[in-house]
C-alpha cells in the first residue's frame, strides 16, 4: 500500500537495491508524473524509476540517502508555489517543474492544447470566442489557485478542502469564470470548525491578485483540466467532448505530450546538467 511506503522504506530499498543495480534512480511523487517520466527515461539497466507518492516524502528520501552519501539519486517535485515564495531547492540533487506543476508544464506547450482542441474543439465555435481558449481556461482557473495558494501552509494555512471539488458547479458556462463569492461560501461551509470569516478571505485573495502571479505558477495543472472540460463539453467543443471527463482528458492531455516538447523546458536541460555532473549515471534516453 502506498501509504506504508514511509521515507525510510523507500531509502531502504533503494539501499538493497543499489546493492544489484549501479544505474541511476530518478524520485518522483506522482503516478501521473511516474507516467510522463517512464516515457522518456532510458531504458531500466541505467535507471530505475521510483514513486514515493507524495512531495514531502521524496524530499524527504532525498534527505536520508544524501546525509549516507548515496550517489546517483535524483529527485523531482512539482514546483507548486515555490518560485512565486522564492523558495529554491537545497540540493543539487533536486529539479523542479518549469511551472506549477507537471500538467501545468505540459498545458503550458500550446501545441499540445492544439492537439487537444483537434480532437474535441469545435472549429466554429472556437472562432467566435473572444478570446484564446487558453486565455479562457487560466482565467478561469486563478480564483482556484490563488485560494489553494492561501490554504497552503507557506502562505496563510487556511485549510481549505479541495478533494471532490465539482468545479462545474462554480463556472459561469458561458466564459469559464468562476464565481468567487460562491466558491469562498463553499470552502468556509466546509470548514465550520476554522471560523474563517469571508470578507477575510476576500481581503486576502484581493491583495494576492494584485500582485499579479504568474497564474502558471499560481493554477494547479488538475484544476485547469477541470476547467477546460468544462469548456469543452458547454462552450467550444465538439461532439465527442459531449461525454467528456476530466480524467479522460487529463489522460488525453499526457498523451499528446512528446519527448520533443519535453527538450523544450528548462527542467529537460537541468536533468541532462545533472547527468553531465554525475557520469557516468544517465536518467533520459
Amino acid at each position: 500500500m502506498k501509504n506504508d511506503r514511509t521515507p525510510h522504506a523507500i531509502s531502504n530499498s533503494l539501499r538493497l537495491i543499489r546493492t544489484l543495480f549501479k544505474g541511476a534512480f530518478l524520485v518522483v511523487e506522482g503516478e501521473t508524473d511516474e507516467r510522463v517520466y517512464k516515457r522518456f527515461k532510458t531504458g531500466d539497466e541505467s535507471c530505475r524509476l521510483i514513486l514515493a507518492y507524495d512531495k514531502d516524502k521524496a524530499l524527504e528520501v532525498l534527505r536520508i540517502l544524501e546525509k549516507d552519501g548515496f550517489m546517483g539519486l535524483l529527485v523531482i517535485v512539482d514546483a507548486d508555489f515555490w518560485r512565486l515564495e522564492g523558495k529554491k531547492p537545497d540540493s543539487i540533487n533536486l529539479l523542479l517543474t518549469d511551472t506549477h506543476d507537471l500538467e501545468t508544464m505540459i498545458l503550458s506547450n500550446s501545441q499540445v492544447l492544439e492537439k487537444i482542441l483537434e480532437e474535441f474543439g469545435s472549429r466554429e465555435r472556437i472562432k467566435r470566442l473572444k478570446k484564446p481558449v487558453m486565455d479562457l481556461m487560466i482565467e478561469g482557473t486563478l480564483p482556484l489557485g490563488i485560494l489553494r495558494w492561501l490554504s497552503s501552509r507557506s502562505r496563510d494555512n487556511l485549510r481549505f478542502q479541495f478533494k471532490e471539488l465539482d468545479v462545474e458547479n462554480f463556472i459561469d458556462k458561458r466564459n469559464l469564470r468562476i464565481d468567487l463569492e460562491q466558491l469562498i461560501e463553499f470552502m468556509i461551509e466546509r470548514r465550520k470548525d476554522l471560523k474563517i470569516e469571508k470578507a477575510a478571505v476576500k481581503k486576502r485573495f484581493a491583495e494576492l491578485e494584485k500582485e499579479n502571479p504568474d497564474p502558471w505558477q499560481v493554477c494547479s495543472g488538475h484544476d485547469i483540466i477541470r476547467v477546460l472540460t468544462v469548456g469543452l463539453k458547454f462552450l467550444f467543443g465538439n461532439k465527442n467532448s459531449k461525454a467528456l471527463t476530466a480524467e479522460v482528458l487529463e489522460g488525453s492531455v499526457r498523451m499528446s505530450y512528446e519527448y520533443i516538447d519535453f527538450k523544450n523546458t528548462r527542467l529537460y536541460r537541468a536533468i541532462r546538467d545533472w547527468e553531465r555532473a554525475h557520469p557516468p549515471f544517465k536518467v533520459l534516453g
